[in-house]
């Protein structure tokens, strides 16, 4: 099991927190998403045969967010 760490801008609602989560856990190959608001992290742990962190990286652009920096483990 791989995970990833994404650095939002600054999320400014819970909306969004839910939003980001739902999207990322419907995706094939995640196992668990936790978005934290206070400090606009994203963190996944996912299986990289099915998924790459650069894919989960544009899933959460194309919601409208900006991810500032990204590492995968």
């Amino acid at each position: 099991m791989a995970k990833a760490e994404f650095q939002l801008e600054p999320l400014t609602c819970p909306t969004c927190v839910k939003k980001i989560e739902t999207a990322l856990a419907k995706s094939k190959g995640i196992d668990t998403v936790k978005v934290l608001f206070n400090s606009s992290k994203v963190k996944t742990e996912f299986d990289d045969t099915q998924i790459s962190g650069e894919k989960q990286k544009l899933i959460i652009e194309n919601l409208g967010y900006t991810v500032l920096s990204s590492k995968t483990s």
